[in-house]
């Protein structure tokens, strides 16, 4: 399939070649006597599976990237290269650029504080002054429409109202690359429709990877599309014709090739 990418724009991100590679325990021994089998008979209890297969891809300033694939295909492993939550197996990842990612909810809050200290603790962790954060945290509160939950303990927060808070401050820390994973599943449809907006306002700026199984959101909202499968870059290219490979992925029984 045809790649397409926006000609004479710097590249925000590359994955040169990528493996990530991880150690999966097959089953542990429950006894004193199952360890010494295993080692005298040398064999192991682990085997090494790769999450992403030889990936090579490129995504350019301004241009906004939908990764589509199966449970399992190396969508959300990838995301956590580009974050830097895991060093790759080998092949070259560079990253241009501020990152700020919604991957995986409440990640990056501390569940005993409240909203409103998760604000500056998350602004903190993305490199903002106290200044630049009581800047922000008005529009902030505003967008996330907690009321007076924003004084509440994180770990009294609905998976909703986490969705809500950690959207407001990734959008408000203005970084270059916006990683979002199936995340925005979690929230309420009228709040869905409020982030998609803000996506949509975001992404004429802005880098954004988005992770969806949402074939419209997808078409409606991304230049470009990749179609990972068991860790394969399988189509990198304009999302209706990668949207449509997906497809006949889907109806393919799972594990076929």
């Amino acid at each position: 399939m045809s790649r397409g990418r926006a000609a004479s724009r710097p590249a925000r991100l590359c994955f040169e070649n990528v493996v990530q590679r991880f150690r999966l325990i097959r089953e542990r021994p429950d006894t004193l006597r199952e360890v010494f089998t295993r080692v005298f008979r040398h064999s192991s209890h682990y085997h090494d599976f790769e999450a992403l297969k030889g990936v090579s891809f490129e995504i350019v300033d301004g241009e906004m990237v939908g990764i589509v694939g199966r449970n399992g295909s190396g969508k959300s492993t990838t995301l956590k290269i580009i974050a830097g939550v895991y060093r790759p197996t080998s092949g070259v990842v560079t990253v241009s650029g501020k990152v700020a990612a919604l991957i995986e909810l409440g990640a990056g809050f501390h569940p005993d504080l409240t909203g409103r200290e998760n604000i500056v603790l998350n602004g903190l962790l993305m490199g903002l002054s106290k200044r630049e954060i009581r800047a922000r945290e008005e529009r902030i509160l505003n967008f996330a429409e907690l009321g007076e939950f924003i004084d509440s303990p994180i770990k009294q927060y609905s998976s909703g109202m986490i969705l809500r808070l950690g959207f407001s401050i990734a959008m408000e820390v203005d970084p270059d690359i916006l990683l979002i994973d199936e995340i925005l599943a979690v929230g309420d449809v009228a709040f869905q429709q409020k982030c998609l907006a803000r996506i949509d306002d975001f992404r004429r700026r802005k880098t954004i990877v988005y992770v969806s199984h949402s074939a419209t959101s997808v078409r409606q909202l991304c230049d470009r599309a990749l179609l990972l499968h068991e860790g394969v870059l399988l189509a990198d290219g304009p999302p209706d014709e990668v949207l449509a490979a997906y497809g006949e992925i889907l109806h393919q029984p799972v594990g076929a090739t």
